[in-house]
């Protein structure tokens, strides 16, 4: 046996171990991340999540000596509590509200200037990329409240400014008070909206020409013209019905429905049907 022929033989041994674990972990499919729970998220700085009811959570922006302004915190949490809110078998509607006289005075510019300056890379392209990506991040904030599938309702109070209006628009039902005020701020800084607003407003009130209006000169909308361009009020009767049929076409056809037919007829309540596990 030549040393090469040897040397090859040794090596082999010495990797065999190697190989197969190699190969064990390319059959084998990669673990399941564990699903968010609340009990999970431990303490959150900026939101404060209570239960008042059952099956109701009360999501609430818990700044109030900042009028509830938007730090690095508020992003991640809004994430990852609304991820658990949406796998959570016992929540069947969230509201969102803000703590103290206002509901949000919209992004901290104290807590997050600083972290958008300084961002890494070694040129503009690469920070560009780098801000690109942290954009991003901010919009999934809000994205993780549309793709919740539980009804999340908005109680809009005092001011909802800038990046509360982004939140309010992911919202599936906005209710405010009457001295709540709307204002699109980010061109009074030289920003445009970039998480949300100008793609869901505009769904919303029905009205590109008042959208870019309200954008381009960050005026306020009060609560009067909120409740009449929509942005606090449903649709028209006939989107409303079109949105049934189709949310109904499916809905319909669960078992529960017949349970609750067949309870009526026998003049039973609903705590005596026994509905599936929402």
């Amino acid at each position: 046996m030549s040393l090469v022929t040897a040397g090859l033989r040794g090596l082999r041994g010495t990797l065999s171990p190697v190989l197969g674990a190699v190969r064990a972990m390319s059959l084998e499919p990669p673990p399941e991340p564990p699903e968010p729970s609340l009990g999970s998220l431990g303490s959150l700085g900026s939101l404060r999540v209570t239960r008042p009811r059952e099956h109701i959570l009360h999501v609430e922006l818990n700044r109030p000596h900042r009028r509830n302004a938007m730090d690095s915190a508020f992003w991640r949490e809004m994430v990852s509590c609304f991820g658990a809110i949406a796998q959570d078998p016992s929540c069947r509607a969230v509201v969102i509200s803000g703590a103290g006289p206002v509901f949000t005075a919209g992004i901290d510019l104290a807590s997050l200037g600083p972290e958008l300056l300084a961002l890494p890379g070694e040129d503009a392209a690469r920070r560009a990329w780098s801000l690109r990506r942290k954009i991003r991040d901010f919009q999934e904030s809000f994205s993780a409240l549309e793709k919740c599938p539980k009804p999340i309702i908005a109680a809009i109070h005092g001011a909802c400014v800038g990046a509360g209006v982004d939140l309010i628009s992911a919202c599936d039902i906005r209710f405010c008070s009457q001295d709540a005020w709307f204002q699109v701020k980010e061109v009074d800084i030289g920003l445009a909206a970039d998480v949300g607003t100008l793609q869901r407003l505009p769904k919303i009130v029905g009205s590109q020409s008042l959208v870019n209006e309200l954008a381009f000169t960050a005026r306020k909308m009060m609560a009067p013209e909120a409740q009449s361009c929509g942005l606090v009020r449903d649709h028209s009767v006939p989107e409303g019905l079109r949105y049934v049929a189709t949310w109904n076409m499916a809905m319909l056809q669960t078992d529960d429905v017949l349970k609750s037919a067949q309870a009526a007829m026998d003049r039973k309540g609903p705590e005596d049907v026994p509905f599936a596990k929402l």
